[in-house]
């Protein structure tokens, strides 16, 4: 009876495949996982459908679909859930959606009457379509994770960011400072600057509307100083170029800004070319758009942390120990 239980569990496949969000930051963990991406048929057709078909046997199998949800933000959800069904439909063992960002996570709550709850929204359906389990890097509020109801592992970039700015000689350094471009991001700086044995400041910030903010004063001493801003997404790089110019005011000396997902929209890297930002560290959750200005952007690989808790769900060890125990930091 043993035996053939060890003979079923060595049966165990683990099929990895991609969606058309970001097919190069899934052979990056086909790479490091040393297996093929499975073969997939995507196509769109002319009057806007999304169609997937799987071209070999899932069945039976771990499938792991990557798909971030950058723009087209919709097409690339609805290719998720099409993907995902077509997986169930084919009797894949379980599925599990690996997303490194979260389209809609910002809309995590309602403020203001008549408002949605589209991460809500969006997690029903990544579930009703039949995945067993999420992937996801650094979400915008943890809460995110309540609104599915089977495993999340919200993985985070921050030894990612932390390995960098030590190698940058930022640990210890006397003249630097870890800083909230926001009140909400004042945990998160914290935790950069404990990793760094470095002080922190937050930046005051009045948001007036969506996409809309005023800086006030900063709370904190950057004088002097070379300043590491820190948030989980950049997206018009409105807050973080009006808080790079408020620390210049206040006497920091350099300023650097890390942020996990290059959402990257709109004015944004125009600003970030024109701001008094020395560079801005992203991760590749996300491609950078072509045909920009990318001189000022320097993009670390996230792909070895998906890759290593890719292997450890589908060998049922701990996901944890890929981080040291610390992996929900956002």
């Amino acid at each position: 009876m043993h035996n053939s239980h060890l003979e079923l569990t060595a049966e165990k496949r683990l099929l990895l495949f991609s969606g058309s969000g970001y097919p190069e930051l899934a052979e990056k963990i086909a790479e490091r996982l040393d297996v093929s991406l499975g073969e997939v048929q995507l196509t769109q057709f002319s009057g806007g459908e999304m169609y997937a078909r799987y071209e070999q046997s899932i069945r039976g199998s771990d499938v792991f679909i990557v798909q971030s949800l950058g723009e087209p933000v919709n097409e690339n959800l609805m290719e998720l859930l099409i993907m995902v069904d077509a997986a169930r439909r084919a009797s894949a063992e379980r599925t599990v959606v690996v997303i490194p960002w979260f389209a809609y996570s910002r809309q995590d709550r309602k403020t203001k009457p008549r408002e949605p709850i589209t991460a809500r929204l969006v997690a029903n359906m990544i579930q009703v379509a039949g995945a067993n389990r999420v992937m996801t890097m650094d979400l915008h509020v943890g809460q995110i994770e309540g609104f599915f109801s089977f495993p999340v592992d919200h993985l985070t970039a921050m030894h990612t960011f932390v390995d960098y700015f030590v190698e940058q000689g930022f640990r210890d350094a006397d003249d630097a400072v870890v800083v909230a471009p926001d009140t909400g991001e004042a945990k998160v700086a914290k935790r950069l600057a404990d990793h760094l044995g470095l002080p922190w400041a937050i930046v005051n910030k009045l948001r007036r509307q969506v996409q809309q903010s005023e800086v006030t004063h900063i709370i904190g001493d950057v004088e002097g100083k070379r300043a590491i801003m820190i948030d989980d997404i950049v997206d018009t790089a409105g807050t973080l170029v009006r808080a790079a110019e408020k620390l210049l005011e206040y006497g920091a000396t350099e300023i650097y800004a890390a942020a996990t997902h290059p959402v990257l929209s709109g004015p944004a890297y125009e600003r970030l070319e024109n701001s008094p930002i020395k560079e801005l560290v992203v991760t590749n959750t996300l491609p950078l758009k072509r045909g920009e200005p990318h001189d000022k952007i320097h993009v670390l690989t996230i792909a070895p942390i998906l890759a290593n808790t890719i292997r450890n769900v589908f060998a049922e060890e701990s996901v944890s120990e890929v981080f040291m125990g610390e992996n929900q930091l956002f």
